[in-house]
């Protein structure tokens, strides 16, 4: 009589009930669980926001490792006789200082040593990413004042959110994040000013095909958040001083 031994094998994901009936079965299992490749950050962030702070002090090599997930959705992760696939749908937000020392004001830092800092951030992560953003220091006079509340409050932006992507989803059936290329362009109407605007950026800002879809993806949607069927001059032109950052290496 072969007497059955129940194992429990528990991972992040889902709870693996086994049966085995012998020890050489149970040191196979033990060994694919061992070599299984866990869900990451990214996957953790799946339709989720994630938020790496002070981004060029990670190391290259982890920052490089997120440009096919920002472009596929996916990740794909490679064993010696396994292949795993997670999902990676995630908004990437990321700050960071624009020199070592962190105060651009008084900077103490070499030109040497703001370019090799700078350049931890490749230009194709850069190109991966749809709005680039300069903060300014908040001025001193600025702390000391009372906030004004003549600027767009957070319930007035969430109605504007909420109406954008309702206009989304009539036109196309999805948000705008998730338009092919193809798709873009076929839904990206722009004026004739709002062309030239573009012309002139694809010229003065060597904007590769990547940054080019990806200008028109924000024009497009700074368009929705006005309930603006066509993409006018303004609207380009916000999304062009959205993209500013991405010449500063």
């Amino acid at each position: 009589m072969v007497k059955l031994l129940t194992v429990y094998i528990v991972s992040d994901l889902d709870v693996i009930k086994a049966y085995v009936i012998d020890l050489r079965l149970l040191l196979l299992i033990n060994k694919v669980y061992l070599t299984q490749a866990r869900p990451g950050e990214i996957t953790r962030a799946h339709h989720s926001v994630l938020f790496l702070d002070e981004v060029l002090e990670y190391p290259r090599k982890s920052l490089e490792a997120l440009r096919d997930p920002l472009e596929n959705g996916y990740i794909d992760i490679s064993r010696a006789t396994f292949r795993y696939r997670y999902p990676a749908q995630f908004q990437l937000v990321m700050a960071m200082n624009p020199c070592p020392c962190g105060d651009p004001d008084h900077c103490r830092d070499t030109p040497d040593q703001i370019r090799r800092y700078r350049g931890k951030l490749s230009g194709p992560i850069m190109d991966r990413m749809d709005i680039h953003l300069q903060i300014p220091r908040v001025k001193q006079a600025d702390l000391m004042t009372a906030p004004s509340h003549t600027e767009l409050g957070s319930e007035a932006m969430l109605a504007q959110v909420v109406a954008a992507r309702a206009i989304q989803e009539s036109r196309q059936g999805k948000s705008n994040a998730l338009l092919e290329p193809a798709e873009i362009e076929g839904l990206a109407a722009a004026s004739e000013p709002a062309q030239q605007l573009l012309a002139t950026a694809i010229e003065k800002m060597n904007l590769t095909a990547r940054g080019y879809h990806r200008l028109l993806r924000v024009a497009r949607t700074v368009a929705d958040l006005a309930a603006s069927e066509s993409i006018e001059a303004g609207h380009m032109a916000e999304a062009i001083a959205y993209r500013q950052l991405g010449q500063w290496q």
